[in-house]
């Protein structure tokens, strides 16, 4: 199966999944949150932005990961859509007047622009908790060790939290309008945008019994995936297609923002990108041939144009 394949495979699983987690009915389904009592209106809130499509990379990182130990995605679901609606509810916050202010997500108006602000926020903060619950589910999955799914919870709590995804988004909107050094740029980026590929990884191979130092590979991975993500972005703010993207390109500098390509122009922000996936593709060297599919995903991170 080539990489195009694997991933198509897998986001149909990944939208299958989170359809079903958050439809009415099947309350027999012991792995589906609970539905009853939630407003309708904040449950099409949720959905709307939850199944608008994407590519489910970061479930993806969670499968591809737990799969070195031979789990199969359907083993590791529960956590894998989870971490896809702290995503989304990421990116709903993002949207927000009060943050970047953005209209168009995923080819669609932003939340708040067909729900409005106070439903858009609440809408986060359900898929935000819902997240949670669904890490709890976890446990119900057959072979599933409980002392595992503590260990992800944890992972999951701490990467998107005050240390994490939530501290990073903070530390960006410091430095609007002030040259960030790059220093102060990775560590934004490390933080708002890698702390949930980091937590991905280190989820799948939680579940799937990973030692130490494979862990450790793992983080170093992550560590430079994240960066070339971050830095494709950044480039893709640039010279990106708003069709291809789902999302208006500019913003960085209608912002004042600080960018890889504003440090180190357009060639040079795409060279770091390519030393990156290097890297990462490099610390998959204990996994030998199993390490496969993860050095494929790095290098689509920088082939991608969406």
């Amino acid at each position: 199966m080539d990489l195009a394949q694997y991933m198509d495979q897998r986001a149909r699983l990944v939208n299958e999944a989170l359809d079903r987690y958050t439809s009415a009915g099947r309350e027999e389904d012991c792995l589906k949150p609970v539905l009853e009592g939630i407003p309708p209106v904040l449950l099409e809130a949720m959905r709307y932005s939850l199944l608008a499509g994407g590519k489910r990379l970061r479930p993806l990182l969670v499968m591809a990961a737990a799969e070195l130990w031979g789990l199969t995605p359907e083993k590791v679901m529960p956590t894998a859509c989870a971490l896809e609606m702290i995503h989304t509810y990421s990116l709903i916050h993002d949207d927000l007047p009060c943050m970047d202010d953005d209209d168009l997500r995923r080819g669609r108006p932003t939340n708040h622009k067909v729900y409005g602000e106070a439903v858009a926020t609440l809408a986060g903060d359900a898929l935000l908790t819902m997240a949670f619950e669904l890490l709890a589910l976890q446990s119900r999955v057959e072979g599933s060790l409980p002392e595992r799914v503590t260990r992800v919870v944890a992972e999951m709590a701490a990467a998107a939290g005050a240390a994490g995804m939530v501290g990073g988004q903070v530390e960006d909107l410091l430095w609007e309008e002030k040259d960030a050094p790059p220093e102060q740029l990775e560590r934004i980026h490390l933080l708002k945008t890698g702390a949930l590929f980091r937590a991905a990884l280190r989820c799948g191979a939680i579940l799937g019994g990973a030692a130490a130092p494979e862990i450790a590979a793992l983080d170093r991975y992550a560590y430079h995936f994240g960066l070339a993500f971050q830095i494709q972005d950044d480039v893709l703010d640039v010279v990106g297609d708003v069709a291809k993207m789902g999302k208006a390109v500019g913003s960085d500098a209608r912002q004042s923002k600080s960018t890889y390509v504003s440090h180190f122009g357009l060639e040079g922000a795409r060279q770091m990108a390519r030393e990156h996936v290097a890297a990462a593709q490099e610390a998959l060297a204990p996994f030998g041939e199993r390490g496969r599919v993860l050095a494929a995903l790095a290098q689509f991170v920088i082939d991608r144009e969406g």
